[in-house]
């Protein structure tokens, strides 16, 4: 019998062997695999040849964001660089190619063709550049191919007909790409989804036979493609049996008509589930497409053919109205009534008839849908009292604004809108009371009853919502404002055009936006120190009756695009923390008691392109640094101050300014010639409103329906897109005029009323855009520029109580868009030059200049004989008749035409909201806009 440590021992020696043997055969299993055991490392690299493709790749681009920073020369291993996947089964081969929006720059390589078994190649939002190469045709593993959101040009290569293994092809806004022939198409037998938005088929006239021969093709996307021309009237449908399987198709952008529908829908038997038509010229939809019976998604948004409300649901109402989850029709040209047929949609979740014209009640129906979540049926022509049954409505968010809409149901309806989440009721009549149901909706994050006459004071209950967003302003409510500072979770609020008074609360410290302008408010603003998170991006506390200092606490403000102050009864100096609004666009103090220098720090803030100090107290000399480092303004306003000093040449360097206004202070010196630098006020053309800051705001979080394969259905942030309109004080035919939205029209210099010296310029005659002028009020020398003639747009000059000499110069009779002038108080001599409009003027404009004769002024010059040499007086009151007759036709059709086209972009939302607002900028714009067409006129009549 073995001795047990005998055994122990031999047991311990046979399983040492047993290990041996199991390394052994590992080693033998890696060296068939990777070339040898002592080489594992060789083993995990990429070939060569795939290594210096992509290096070669890389050689033609540039890479500011440093993505492919891992690509190295040295760098044996490719397959551990950013974006490359191998696949270890095909012998270590880049098996996918991943770039997207990694922020490169160049043309793609032809190199990638030697990358032979990749399968996914994705360029997609980058900025390549160049036409595509074919050589990509011949990557005929590739399955995934997506080179969207690019700045790529040409024809798409026919070679992609070799990409047979293609399941997904997304050449959607690839750049000014177009298809002629599109056959090659019919090869990718595989592909499933297809999206081509923005390439141009409009000589692929055999588009539909093709893509109807992709058996699996599940998601096509044509928008802006250029199809209103190219399709065949012999087209098969999209829909047979052989492209049955397609469940999403947008055919939006395209200029289609309703034509369309005779070969897109004459089958009912398919799988679709999203539709998308938007942006087309349809006057409807066929019946037939009622019984889409998968259909869950339909887009018509922006149609521009008139569409019949009533009858559209009709044709809606088949087995459609069962399955359809999600219908988006913003201004479709929509007209009829709210018809009763929505009671069949029982699976409509969200529903937009927004801007249209729907006219009637609203259906009792409508509140009725067990599934409706969102609706949207604002700025419609919907009248009438809101039916008591919205009170059964299950929705989160209801918008019935700008709809002329009389009152709410009673207290126990609204207060059943127990799951609404966002209301928006503005411009409709809820007033006079204060709505007190509001406090009784537990879910409500975002309210909007703004411009709804209500005159009343807020129940104290109001102020403890949870508020994400608030809007009541323009109305007449009044009281204090309670404590809001607990309130966390508001972003915005908007109080302005109302009666509020008292001192201005703590606020919620995360406010993106807030406005209490054209109130009652008193008091201090060391308030805004509470904001330390730095997300405000608007602050409007102008109009109201606020003291005191700017608080020295500004440097959390990194965000804030818009600062407005003015009209209060603010002082002192200006905090040097002002300089660090490193975003500001707007800063208007006007008609305060600062004083002062300009702090320095205000250089740091280079995006500002409007700036009003006017109506202050500010002294010392113009700072140089304003024309140095503020290169984007358009408007400098530092009128009625106590500046003093020269004007600094740097003025001269700011290329967008359109308003320069530096009257009222005490300036001495030349007028620099160099003004004539000031290059936007001599540009032609119609340039972009530089006096509109757009700005966003987050709003609320919402479900959407996606049809992109890209996104995905969930919840989304959504802001709430706002705007605020530039507006100043300025001196206009010798009275001062507010300018609002029509500010950006304006091409103004005003130096009047200061200790200007010197001759005028004659470079200033270079600004042929200029429409105002104001010289007055100085101790200007010398004669009038000879060459001011060349001025033909200028609308208004005045040159008053200065010490200019000489004659008016000739060439000022070819001034005809001229309508005031002041050269009063000067000592000009000789005779007025004959024009139509320079004797048009009072007398008074020419008086104080004892040596001027001739009309209108009764002093005649010297030769001139009491006969009137020339037609009959009877002769030119007939030729002026007839020219009265013209110019008062083209006047009233230009203000007809002009209110049609333009109108609606003179409402914005202020002026929407108040009658004499809209007033007030639609006469000036008008004004404006008719002198100059006018003058034009007389061009014409005396060329």
């Amino acid at each position: 019998m073995m001795h047990p440590c005998v055994f122990i021992i031999f047991s311990l020696v046979l399983l040492l062997v047993l290990l041996r043997l199991q390394n052994t055969t590992a080693n033998q299993l890696l060296a068939v695999e990777g070339g040898g055991g002592d080489d594992k490392c060789a083993a995990k690299k990429c070939l060569d040849k795939e290594r210096d493709a992509l290096l070669q790749f890389k050689a033609n681009l540039q890479d500011p964001d440093g993505s492919l920073s891992t690509w190295r020369p040295e760098d044996d291993d490719c397959c551990q660089w950013r974006g490359v996947t191998c696949n270890n089964q095909t012998g270590h081969h880049v098996t996918l190619l991943n770039l997207f929006e990694d922020g490169l720059v160049g043309e793609i390589s032809h190199s990638l063709a030697n990358l032979t078994y990749l399968n996914r190649l994705d360029l997609s939002f980058n900025s390549f550049h160049g036409t595509i190469p074919r050589s990509i045709g011949f990557m005929t593993e590739l399955r995934h191919l997506d080179l969207s959101y690019n700045s790529l040009y040409g024809s798409i290569p026919p070679e992609f007909g070799n990409l047979t293994n293609l399941e997904v092809l997304d050449l959607s806004n690839v750049g000014r790409c177009r298809i002629e022939n599109i056959e090659w198409l019919s090869h990718l037998s595989h592909l499933e989804i297809l999206e081509m938005d923005g390439i141009s088929l409009a000589k692929a006239n055999q588009w539909v036979n093709v893509i109807s021969t992709l058996p699996k093709l599940s998601f096509l996307s044509l928008d802006g493609c250029e199809l209103s021309q190219v399709v065949h009237p012999y087209s098969s449908s999209f829909l047979n049996s052989s492209s049955s399987s397609i469940e999403t198709l947008i055919l939006s952008n395209n200029n289609l008509t309703s034509s369309m529908y005779r070969w897109l829908f004459p089958l009912t038997s398919n799988k679709l589930r999203f539709l998308s038509l938007s942006g087309n010229m349809l006057d409807g939809l066929p019946k037939y497409l009622g019984n889409l019976c998968s259909l869950e998604g339909l887009y018509f948004n922006y149609n521009s053919d008139v569409v019949n409300f009533p009858s559209f649901l009709y044709n809606l109402s088949g087995c459609t109205s069962l399955t359809l989850q999600s219908l988006y029709a913003e201004r479709s040209q929509f007209t009829g009534s709210f018809s009763d047929d929505i009671q069949k949609f029982s699976s409509l979740g969200r529903l937009d008839l927004s801007d249209n014209h729907i006219y009637g009640t609203i259906s009792e129906k409508l509140w009725e849908l067990p599934s409706l979540e969102e609706i949207d049926l604002s700025q419609n022509h919907l009248s009438g009292a809101i039916s008591e049954n919205i009170g059964n409505s299950m929705a989160s968010i209801i918008n019935l604004s700008k709809n002329p809409l009389q009152g709410v149901p009673s207290t126990d309806h609204m207060s059943n809108l127990s799951y609404v989440k966002q209301l928006d009721l503005s411009s409709c009549n809820l007033g006079p009371h204060f709505p007190r149901w509001i406090q009784k909706l537990e879910k409500l994050t975002r309210l909007d009853i703004s411009n709804t006459r209500i005159s009343d004071t807020v129940p104290p209950e109001f102020w403890n919502m949870q508020f994400r967003y608030l809007n009541i302003s323009f109305n007449n409510i009044s009281g204090q404002v309670s404590d809001l500072s607990s309130r966390d979770f508001a972003k915005t609020i908007d109080l302005s055009s109302n009666s509020f008074y008292g001192p201005i609360p703590h606020l919620p410290p995360r406010l993106a936006s807030l406005n209490l302008s054209e109130n009652k408010f008193s008091g201090g603003i060391s308030f805004i120190c509470q904001f330390v998170d730095g997300l405000l991006q608007f602050l409007d506390l102008s109009h109201n009756s606020l003291i005191g200092q700017i608080p020295d606490c500004l440097w959390h403000f990194k965000e804030l695009k818009v600062l407005n102050l003015g009209h209060n009864s603010l002082s002192g100096r200006l905090p040097p923390s002002i300089g660090s609004l490193i975003e500001l666009e707007v800063l208007y103090l006007y008609n305060n008691s600062f004083s002062g220098q300009l702090p320095l720090s205000l250089k740091n803030c280079t995006n500002l392109n409007f700036l009003d100090l006017g109506a202050n107290r500010f002294s010392g000399n113009l700072p140089a640094w304003i024309g140095e480092n503020l290169s984007g303004l358009y408007a400098l306003i530092l009128r009625s101050n106590n500046f003093f000093g020269t004007i600094p040449l740097q003025v001269c360097q700011l290329p967008n300014l359109q308003i320069l206004d530096f009257s009222r202070n005490n300036l001495h010196g030349s007028i620099p010639s160099c003004l004539s630098n000031l290059t936007r006020m001599a540009q032609e053309g119609l340039l972009p409103p530089p006096n509109v800051h757009p700005y966003t705001a987050p709003s609320y979080s919402h479900r959407y329906l996606s049809y992109t394969p890209k996104m995905y259905n969930g919840t989304r942030e959504e802001y709430d897109e706002e705007e605020y309109v530039d507006h100043a004080m300025i001196e206009w035919q010798g009275d001062e005029r507010e300018f609002t939205r029509n500010l950006g029209l304006l091409k103004s210099i005003d130096l009047s009323s200061n200790k200007l010296t010197g001759n005028i310029p004659h470079e200033l005659t270079n600004l042929h855009e200029l429409l105002a002028l104001n010289l007055s009020k100085n101790a200007l020398l010398g004669e009038i520029p000879q060459q001011l003639g060349e001025m033909k747009n200028l609308l208004a000059l005045d040159l008053s109580r200065n010490s200019l000499s000489g004659g008016i110069p000739t060439s000022m009779s070819q001034m005809t868009s001229l309508c005031y002038l002041d050269v009063s108080c000067n000592n000009l001599s000789g005779r007025i030059p004959s024009s139509t409009q320079l004797q048009s003027f009072q007398p008074s404009r020419y008086d104080g200049n004892a040596g001027l004769c001739g009309p209108p002024l009764s002093k005649k010059c010297p030769g001139d004989e009491e006969s009137q040499v020339g037609k009959s007086e009877g002769d030119e009151e007939d030729i002026d008749e007839d020219w009265g007759w013209f110019y008062t036709g083209g006047g009233t059709g230009f203000v007809t035409g002009f209110w049609i086209a333009c109108g609606p972009l003179l409402l914005n939302r202020r002026g929407r909201h108040a009658f004499f607002q809209f007033y007030d900028n639609f006469k000036d714009w008008v004004y404006v806009k008719v002198v100059v067409f006018i003058a034009k006129l007389w061009r014409i009549a005396h060329m």
